[in-house]
């Protein structure tokens, strides 16, 4: 990356003067590589996940399972994000939160690559429990590199930084996918944890270049604060060793009953959250309209992430066994479906940007809300799509991948439609009081979207089979009558976001 930093010719003093990272603070270049290694780690892990867990030389779990465990991994690492954030406001500060996440994440990966079930889900809490601690402190940090929200540049920034992100995503199944499935599943997840090793060299070895607003403490734990978050946290971990191990000593432990608590939590807290601002005292009128509007937009995030994150295990597990995973005679391996979406999001991307400011010029860009519904009806049609490739399996024969990368491009344009803007209107109709914690509230609707799949495919609760006909097609009609039902209620909702467009 060396060659791109160039010199620039702002006076001294300012943002992102002398040396810049194509004509950004060289701070910029430190985070977009930190962050590449760590998507590259964590896209790589999750694209071998479902296909392990089922495979006869993985952990041979029935598919039912691992869509569950997939699910509740998925909702914890979201979940994750609201104790990352407030650890790094109250405890130590973004730049030094980071750093540790990177070192849990390396050590989550280390434990994967270990050949024992028991070193196995070991990792993977560490690793949901590091990508929890970075996700929400590592944007945070390139909004410090910029002067302020007002920052011409800022925009760009953040849009370099995404490609990172995607970038790291598309290669990652290629690299580890090819190794875990084809060479050996436990050095797959050896190369995520170099991945993630190497990210955290280079982020300690860039760090110089960060603002110093990262490493301050926003809002440090006073020492009698400490003692009760000590005392608390201790209280809780006894109550949960207590009760697994009175279930585990009475012989009554399996894997999907351990689940349930983790799965019933990512629908819990989200409640709970939004129950508590909605009952703060401190809002006014408009504020607390705000908030009951955003409850729409947070339950129609829900319905699409339920969906959307399947791409991930009910497609994957379906293709494993039941598509012609080849181009023109070459067979690829499974995971490597998983880099259709990121190089579809990079390739879209700047094509919906340009969409919208070409629309908006001549007042014909659609509002949030039908942009919502819009991404709900285009999930939706990805799984009555799916419902072809079913038909195929189902008569016998393997279903052709372009069936596969056409479900996949109908999310990808439906995620670019709801994404973006529900990350967006999240900022603007979040109360004064709670501007930081509603970012956390919005990474809840995927926690709560992704426990519902676990509680679903739960063999010892829900037992359905996500890949059958009959189901996907419920799935995809929920998706698509909420898509109309936003649209239907879309005055009644704008009323209620008061000046919020």
């Amino acid at each position: 990356m060396a060659s791109s930093l160039t010199k620039d010719s702002a006076r001294p003093g300012t943002p992102g003067s002398e040396k810049t990272f194509f004509g950004h603070p060289r701070g910029l270049a430190t985070l977009f590589m930190t962050e590449m290694w760590e998507r590259f780690s964590y896209y790589g892990m999750r694209a071998l996940l479902p296909l392990y867990l089922v495979a006869p030389g993985g952990l041979h779990l029935p598919a039912g399972t691992a869509t569950a465990i997939y699910a509740v991994y998925l909702s914890l690492v979201y979940l994750l994000t609201l104790p990352g954030g407030w650890f790094a406001d109250r405890v130590l500060g973004p730049r030094k939160t980071v750093a540790v996440a990177g070192v849990v994440i390396m050590l989550g990966h280390l434990c994967l690559a270990l050949p024992a079930a028991a070193s196995f889900y070991v990792g993977l809490g560490l690793v949901a429990m590091g990508s929890g601690l970075l996700k929400a402190n590592i944007s945070t940090m390139v909004g410090h590199l910029y002067d302020g929200p007002d920052d011409p540049r800022r925009d760009g920034g953040f849009t370099v930084f995404y490609i990172g992100i995607n970038l790291g995503a598309f290669i990652a199944p290629l690299v580890i996918g090819t190794v875990g499935e084809n060479v050996n599943w436990h050095l797959g997840f050896a190369l995520a944890a170099l991945g993630m090793a190497l990210g955290l060299v280079q982020f300690l070895l860039g760090s110089r270049h960060l603002d110093a607003k990262s490493s301050e403490v926003p809002t440090p734990l006073t020492p009698a604060e400490k003692a009760s978050t000590l005392r608390k946290g201790l209280i809780w971990l006894a109550i949960a060793v207590v009760c697994y191990g009175l279930v585990g000593g009475t012989g009554h432990f399996t894997l999907n009953w351990a689940l349930i608590p983790l799965t019933l939590l990512g629908l819990i807290v989200p409640i709970l959250v939004i129950s508590r601002i909605m009952r703060d005292k401190d809002l006014d009128s408009g504020e607390r309209s705000k908030v009951s509007a955003y409850i729409w937009f947070f339950v129609a995030a829900a319905v699409f992430w339920m969906i959307y994150d399947q791409g991930g295990s009910t497609l994957s597990l379906f293709a494993e066994k039941s598509a012609d995973n080849t181009i023109f005679g070459w067979e690829f391996p499974v995971s490597w479906y998983q880099s259709v979406n990121p190089v579809l999001i990079m390739a879209l991307a700047p094509v919906f940007a340009w969409l919208w400011l070409w629309l908006n010029r001549r007042g014909k860009e659609p509002s949030t809300i039908v942009k919502f519904a819009s991404g709900l009806v285009l999930v939706g049609a990805s799984f009555f799509l799916f419902l072809a490739p079913l038909s195929i399996a189902e008569g016998g024969h393997k279903a052709a991948a372009m069936w596969l990368v056409a479900i996949y491009f109908a999310q990808t344009v439906g995620e670019l439609t709801l994404s973006p803007v529900g990350l967006s209107v999240t900022t603007k109709m979040a109360p004064a009081k709670y501007a930081s914690q509603m970012m956390g509230v919005w990474f809840l609707a995927v926690t709560a979207g992704d426990s519902v799949t676990a509680l679903l495919s739960n063999p010892a609760v829900g037992g359905v089979n996500l890949d059958k006909t009959g189901f996907v097609a419920l799935e995809a009609a929920l998706a698509v009558v909420a898509g109309f039902a936003v649209y239907m209620y879309r005055k009644k909702v704008k009323a209620m976001m008061g000046d919020v467009r």
